[in-house]
């Protein structure tokens, strides 16, 4: 992955606690120098938050967005933690735990000096591409969202108080079916959209370290994500 070239400032963090709630250890990337810019919550898949996650915050940054990304596993163990995030999609999905460690991130990254606060998004892969759709049901001030294979809220329903919505589907996973029912979902309530399933792609296609990557899937996908955010999310 080729991070545009802008200068970028990066840094690990650690996120104040909640009250109630616990600390994420976090990372951060943003252009240097003048601001405040577009922020983005970036919501990492089952491998945590790693090299690739860490790369796709400073591709971000390179493209004039402040970019956050948090790592639900922190403080707790991995199993745990996958317990929990998975009982919060399937049975508490829209109330879960997981979800308000994001709205607090979320809280977080409005709060920065860097960030124009009224315009916010998030984008997700898998997992974490779950819950930036959850994310854009609950959330009034998200201007956008951003969807790598990820699955629908429940119910459904719920999407019709969302904010826009990019999504990238493989054709060749259990997401694609997914796909076509948001975009039946969102096209009925009328929420701005932009969903594409790209058929030869299989699952995690966007994860250049992974053995699905898929370069020519990955740079559409990228593009048009851009050009979305580009719309919806950056002041006008």
């Amino acid at each position: 992955m080729q991070v545009p070239n802008i200068q970028v400032v990066s840094e690990a963090l650690q996120l104040p606690a909640p009250k109630g709630g616990r600390r994420l250890e976090a990372y951060w990337a943003a252009p240097a120098g003048s601001g405040p810019h577009p922020g983005l919550l970036v919501i990492h898949e089952i491998h945590g938050l790693n090299d690739d996650i860490r790369s796709i915050c400073r591709r971000l940054a390179g493209e004039g967005y402040a970019a956050l990304a948090v790592d639900l596993f922190s403080d707790r163990s991995r199993p745990v933690c996958m317990l929990q995030i998975f009982y919060g999609l399937l049975i508490r999905p829209l109330a879960s735990g997981t979800l308000t460690d994001l709205q607090s991130s979320l809280a977080y990254l409005r709060q920065r000096p860097e960030v124009l606060d009224a315009h916010v998004g998030a984008i997700g892969f898998c997992m974490g591409g779950s819950y930036a759709l959850q994310l854009a049901c609950v959330d009034d001030g998200m201007r956008a969202a951003s969807v790598f294979y990820g699955q629908n809220p429940r119910p459904l329903e719920a999407v019709a108080q969302a904010c826009p919505i990019v999504g990238s589907y493989p054709g060749r996973d259990f997401t694609a079916r997914a796909a076509k029912a948001l975009e039946t979902a969102l096209t009925r309530t009328d929420i701005p959209h932009d969903l594409k399933t790209y058929p030869q792609a299989r699952h995690s296609f966007f994860n250049s370290t992974g053995s699905a990557y898929d370069p020519a899937a990955s740079a559409d996908a990228w593009q048009r994500t851009l050009a979305f955010f580009e719309i919806h999310l950056r002041p006008h």
